[in-house]
């Protein structure tokens, strides 16, 4: 039996369809098992190994107990939609109305999904900033959309203002951006934001804008695009609890927008999960509402361990891509005399007992070549962890 549908078209744009057809493991799932089988330390996939604050898991017990096990309402507890609300007007100033305009989702992938779905037709295009998140690549085939890119390049992972443009254009549907950016760490400027929006107004494009990482900035500030003059009218703010409170496996996410494209973006959603994580999302809500020192604190953290892994890379002699926030760093092989960062990854194991990811994993094939030799280290993971990774990678450099 040949099994036709979308699956093929989607495994094709995340860069996974082989030429005969069949489906190629992720590298993460590749380079998990070779974790496993190797007793390697696994810095190669962005979850964090410790749990998140006390208040939060707490609220999330207390509401299972109480019974709240059943569906909640379709776009989500009022109470998670409300702190989510007061969260963009506290942190970012941005107002929103909690009942029509946010969405609760299953994670942030849910939230990209069901935009990229609603808000685009077949034959418009998608531009994403290069590299990206793979599953970008995947919801865009799926949607039938084509998929354009702007490159970001080493060591600052900053766009270039003239190449924006002219990939911008009335083909445009959605400029879909990932800051902080996964996987380089790079935060965008500014100017960046601000010329994006003047070209969504120029090109009558919608600004999307996957913000999960927008607590984990290291000594520069979040903008929101949302935040920024002439922009809410045209933008759809995507993001998550579960990287500023430690729970990924929750997936409890959201966008933010106004009214006529978050009820666009309802309407697909509710035909995906439809609902999901009942007790999770009053325990959320307990975590938007948290003071602003915890925010702080666990921005300050995530700082030290970045400088404690890149010390070790920097001692093992990587050159270094710094960045400024996110959960990971980019160290290019080259400098130790590798210039293929995927078959670089596979042999790290045995070189330092320590997984990566090549950055390959993340760009399309015409690309490849640009950043065959770098290769994405995770560090959100316990300071012991790191430390012992630190001083295995130091040794590279013996």
């Amino acid at each position: 039996m040949t099994v036709h549908g979308s699956w093929q078209r989607t495994a094709e744009g995340a860069g996974l369809l082989r030429p005969d057809g069949s489906i190629a493991a992720t590298i993460f799932a590749e380079m998990s098992a070779l974790a496993s089988s190797t007793g390697a330390i696994n810095l190669g996939q962005g979850f964090p190994d410790e749990d998140g604050p006390r208040e939060v898991l707490d609220e999330a017990h207390r509401a299972i107990s109480d019974g709240m096990n059943q569906y909640p309402p379709g776009r989500g507890t009022p109470e998670l939609r409300a702190a989510i609300s007061e969260h963009q007007q506290r942190f970012y100033g941005i107002p929103s109305n909690p009942d029509t305009d946010v969405l609760v989702t299953a994670g942030a992938t849910e939230a990209l999904a069901a935009t990229i779905l609603a808000l685009t037709d077949a034959g418009d295009e998608v531009l994403t900033l290069e590299p990206f998140y793979d599953a970008y690549g995947g919801l865009i085939a799926l949607g039938r959309a084509r998929h354009t890119t702007v490159q970001l390049r080493w060591p600052d992972f900053q766009p270039d203002h003239d190449e924006l443009r002219r990939a911008v254009t009335d083909r445009t549907r959605i400029i879909l951006i990932n800051n902080p950016h996964n996987p380089t760490g790079s935060v965008l400027s500014r100017e960046t934001l601000e010329l994006l929006v003047e070209l969504a107004h120029q090109h009558d494009a919608i600004l999307v804008t996957d913000e999960v990482y927008e607590h984990l900035t290291f000594g520069v500030e979040h903008v929101p695009v949302a935040s920024l003059p002439g922009a809410w009218d045209r933008t759809v703010t995507i993001s998550s609890g579960g990287k500023t409170f430690n729970t990924t496996g929750w997936k409890i996410g959201w966008a933010v927008g106004p009214a006529a494209l978050i009820t666009a973006i309802t309407t697909v959603k509710q035909f995906l999960t439809y609902v999901n994580g009942a007790p999770f999302q009053p325990a959320i809500a307990a975590g938007l509402r948290l003071g602003d020192d915890y925010f702080a604190e666990v921005a300050d953290g995530l700082q030290h361990k970045r400088d404690l892994l890149a010390s070790g890379l920097d001692a093992a002699g990587f050159a270094l891509s710094r960045p400024d926030g996110s959960y990971f760093i980019v160290a290019d092989a080259a400098a130790l005399g590798f210039h293929d960062a995927t078959e670089f990854c596979r042999r790290l194991p045995d070189l330092a007992g320590v997984v990566a990811v090549p950055l390959a994993a993340f760009v399309s094939a015409e690309h490849l070549a640009d950043y065959a030799s770098l290769a994405r280290f995770a560090f959100c993971k316990k300071v012991d962890v790191l430390q012992r990774a630190a001083a295995q990678l130091a040794r590279l450099g013996r």
